[in-house]
């Protein structure tokens, strides 16, 4: 199996030139392409659509079949990230250690260009070389993944829970839907495009869920412990939105037991399947390490 390093060096740059490709393909306005491609281009660790690919190597099948499909979906996360950074929402100047996109374009251009990206990732997903069976399979647990029920729905409740003093059981539900959705999308993607059977994928969406409370978690530790110039963003936003975070409500010691948990829990949920793993192992321990 292919080193993770040498895996994300060959795919992220093939992710990217599909963005690529599909911005000069759009017959849009030349500001809207621009506020679109500005966070496209902003950089990221391309985990999500990473994630898609790996899961399809991991079942041997061929990973330019899911280029598409990757695509669409960093295509969805970059557009909750723009919207995300808004005055309304989470008042952020930077992402990535640039200025956030309406502080670029303005508040309006910067709505219309997350529109426009989620719109245009189903297009993209349609476009592509599968079966009409994988298409419309892969667009409804997308569209459930990223909307009400996923990560809109816990963008929602994240939201509602500011200044409120929550439990951990309550936290976990936030970002099971506003971060863990997206991940399990991308593992359930992986998995349809390779026709994986009903208890494979189910193994799968396990791997996910305890990958994505994970990402938070240490997203949560980052926001204490890290350093600005890599996280991308100023230290302390949580705390300082009065945001129910793991360490604020466990400690940083047991926050961090808590991260090696789901990472733990994760590998074994991998252990039932009869493929090989080391590739996504490999990312849950990224995931658990990442300084950004």
């Amino acid at each position: 199996m292919i080193p993770l390093e040498d895996f994300i060096d060959k795919y992220k740059k093939k992710i990217e030139l599909e963005l690529s490709k599909e911005m000069d393909r759009q017959d849009a306005p030349d500001s809207l392409k621009k506020a679109m491609k500005y966070s496209l281009d902003a950089g990221g660790k391309r985990i999500r659509p990473l994630l898609v690919l790996a899961t399809m190597s991991a079942f041997e099948k061929d990973c330019e079949r899911g280029m598409k499909t990757a695509a669409a979906l960093e295509m969805i996360h970059t557009y909750s990230l723009i919207h995300d950074d808004l005055p309304s929402m989470d008042d952020d100047d930077l992402r990535r250690g640039k200025p956030t996109n309406h502080i670029v374009f303005g508040e309006a251009l910067a709505i219309l260009a997350g529109d426009a990206l989620l719109t245009q990732s189903f297009s993209l997903i349609s476009s592509s070389d599968l079966s009409s069976d994988q298409k419309i399979r892969i667009i409804s647990e997308l569209a459930k993944s990223s909307g009400p029920e996923g990560m809109v729905g816990g963008q929602v409740a994240d939201i509602e829970g500011e200044n409120k003093q929550l439990s951990i059981d309550q936290l976990e539900s936030i970002h099971l839907r506003k971060t863990g959705r997206l991940l399990q999308f991308a593992v359930l993607a992986g998995g349809i495009m390779s026709e994986a059977t009903a208890a494979q994928l189910h193994h799968l969406e396990q791997y996910a869920l305890h990958i994505g409370l994970a990402f938070q978690i240490r997203d949560d530790i980052l926001d204490v412990e890290g350093e600005e110039e890599e996280i991308g963003k100023p230290v302390g936003s949580d705390q300082s939105r009065n945001k129910s975070t793991y360490p604020a409500l466990l400690g940083m010691d047991k926050a961090k037991q808590k991260l090696e948990f789901h990472i733990l829990e994760a590998k074994k949920s991998l252990s039932a399947l009869q493929f090989e793993q080391s590739l996504l192992h490999s990312i849950a321990d990224m995931i658990a390490k990442r300084s950004s």
